[in-house]
């Protein structure tokens, strides 16, 4: 009975030491867990979740940017000023229409000559300089940039932001005209929030420069008005709001938790983006499961950002409005100046004419020469391009060979003068090929945009005619004229063709 007792004992004994080795080793595998999965979240997870949300929010604010350059590079909008500002209407219609066709609040303008103010809205007024609700135009037309953005949240809906932008407009000397402005509403940001939350399981929230908590989604956990005022948070506020720009990595105590924290300063918001981990229960959890499954998952987590991170920097470089090998606007960007170009032809009466040429049997310059010939050439035919046509006609690359030139203010006699110019200009340019020697021509089809003609019919006569000069032989211009176009036009056309 001993001996039986002694023998249980010694098992009690071994299994008391393999159960205190495997907690001592448990321990310490988990204290060694936290502090790695604490470093990758603090110097990994975080940063590359701020990246994201800071790249939709360039996203976001690029599309008030480029109304606000159109407004401030449209002929109309600088022809109307330099023109006496003659008929309000015109320019307060043009407002109406922007408003309506990108749905902006408002849009505005302040002339420099008289200081009026001219709104959507009808609103005519002068702006002073005392006044500090006009503080906005005289600091914008002593910049040297050529355009302000400013974001607030809406007063009325804290949910949402409203982005004002101020562009200047210059003539062609570079003199100041005035200033125009479009103001957007970004949507229900906090919903927007709300995603990045679910998406990344974090807690996120933006704070202004005295850490006042501005914007959060509906399921962040601040309460409080100020970092100041947040339970542990207090001690670190100052150094989250440093005013360096930098991402900064930082950790505070909240009850028995380990909270980590990426602080960095949005200079296209003037806030800073607070993007928080509670570590401690990311270690908890790590440390009830497996090392090997706390370990996949946080491979699957990072592989997670990663795709997001990935995903969202393509998009932004989908957006991107010039076409990497002739520095041309591309398809995309093009759509947006076709529409404001529609508009003011619809407005102003104005001709506007489109010239689509393609380059005759390109595909022998890539297989003589070789493709990285064939891409100097697209090049060389951007340049000349340029050069035959007026500084506000756009240039875009429509596809592989084919080019597309729209006119403003261009009857369609006129388009096939420049057509035929270019024609010329490109058959006598030396393009420096290697022997043998290859002419390079191009085929040119040419119409004049109907006031009551939708876009796609436009194109579709330009595309037609340019199939027909192809067809007739190539090297050569063809017009598409409409039935209620002057026949004497048509002749002009036929007889320089």
């Amino acid at each position: 009975m001993r001996v039986f007792s002694e023998k249980y004992r010694l098992l009690s004994v071994l299994g008391l030491l393999l159960t205190a080795g495997f907690l001592a080793a448990s321990v310490i595998s988990y204290l060694d867990a936290r502090d790695n999965l604490n470093k990758g979240i603090s110097e990994q997870t975080l940063p590359i979740t701020s990246d994201a949300i800071h790249a939709e929010i360039q996203k976001d604010l690029l599309r008030p940017v480029l109304i606000g350059s159109f407004m401030a590079q449209d002929v109309f909008v600088r022809d109307w000023i330099l023109n006496g500002e003659t008929g309000p209407e015109q320019i307060t219609g043009y407002f109406k229409e922007l408003v309506q066709r990108h749905g902006a609040t408002t849009g505005f303008l302040v002339s420099e000559r008289t200081r009026q103010y001219y709104a959507a809205d009808g609103t005519i007024r002068a702006v002073q300089p005392n006044d500090a609700q006009d503080g906005w135009f005289f600091r914008t037309r002593e910049m040297k940039e050529p355009y302000e953005t400013n974001v607030a949240v809406d007063p009325v809906n804290r949910d949402k932001i409203i982005v004002t932008v101020h562009h200047r407009i210059l003539d062609s000397s570079g003199n100041l005209l005035g200033v125009a402005g479009v103001n957007m509403v970004l949507g229900t940001t906090a919903q927007s929030i709300d995603g990045y939350q679910a998406r990344f399981g974090h807690n996120i929230y933006f704070t202004d420069a005295q850490g006042g908590i501005v914007l959060k989604g509906k399921s962040a956990t601040p309460a409080a008005m100020t970092l100041q005022e947040r339970p542990g948070m207090r001690d670190i506020a100052a150094r989250m709001l440093d005013g360096s720009g930098k991402s900064i990595q930082l950790d505070y105590r909240l009850n028995s938790s380990t909270i980590l924290v990426n602080s960095r300063f949005i200079p296209e918001l003037g806030w800073y983006l607070v993007v928080e981990k509670n570590a401690s229960k990311q270690a908890q959890q790590a440390f009830v499961q497996s090392l090997a499954i706390g370990a996949l998952t946080i491979v699957l987590a990072l592989a997670l950002v990663f795709f997001a991170t990935n995903r969202d920097q393509k998009r932004m470089e989908r957006m991107a409005s010039i076409d990497p090998l002739t520095g041309l606007l591309n398809r995309q960007a093009f759509e947006i100046v076709l529409e404001q170009s529609m508009l003011d032809v619809k407005r102003s009466g104005h001709a506007i004419s489109a010239i689509l040429f393609d380059l005759d049997s390109f595909q022998q310059v890539n297989d003589k020469h070789g493709h990285l010939v064939g891409d100097q050439v697209l090049r060389t035919i951007a340049q000349l391009a340029r050069r035959v046509v007026r500084d506000n006609d756009i240039i875009t690359r429509w596809s592989g060979t084919e080019f597309l030139i729209l006119l403003r203010e261009c009857p369609l006699e006129i388009a096939v003068g420049v057509a035929e110019k270019l024609r010329h200009a490109i058959a006598s340019q030396d393009f420096g090929l290697p022997s043998p020697p290859q002419t390079i021509t191009t085929s040119l089809g040419v119409a004049q945009f109907g006031v009551q003609e939708s876009q796609i019919s436009f194109f579709i006569r330009a595309d037609k005619a340019l199939r027909d000069a192809k067809a007739a032989g190539r090297n050569r211009t063809i017009a598409s004229v409409m039935e209620n176009q002057d026949e004497n036009i048509a002749a002009a056309i036929a007889r320089r063709g």
